[in-house]
């Protein structure tokens, strides 16, 4: 899942990048209103391409998640106030 979403936000930040590069080298000779309109679309791409190589995959293990570890569960549930401390 890892490897698909890297493969995925490579391409859609080399998108990005030639629709720049061809934006303000190529297009600008012909139309303006296009190459304007090619970086508006390019400045789109890397919030959405961020989102999906950030996406939680089904065999991702979330911040969130128990780690297993009892002692440490409970270290962490008390730092964010999941529990209260027991008695000392």
């Amino acid at each position: 899942m890892y490897a698909r979403r890297r493969h995925t936000y490579f391409a859609m930040m080399g998108t990005c990048i030639v629709l720049f590069v061809l934006a303000c080298s190529v297009v600008r000779l012909w139309s303006v209103p296009v190459a304007v309109g090619m970086c508006v679309v390019a400045m789109v791409i890397p919030p959405f391409a961020a989102m999906v190589a950030n996406r939680r995959g089904p065999d991702d293990r979330w911040w969130d998640d128990p780690s297993g570890d009892p002692e440490s569960d409970a270290w962490w549930d008390e730092l964010d106030g999941k529990k209260r401390p027991g008695p000392r």
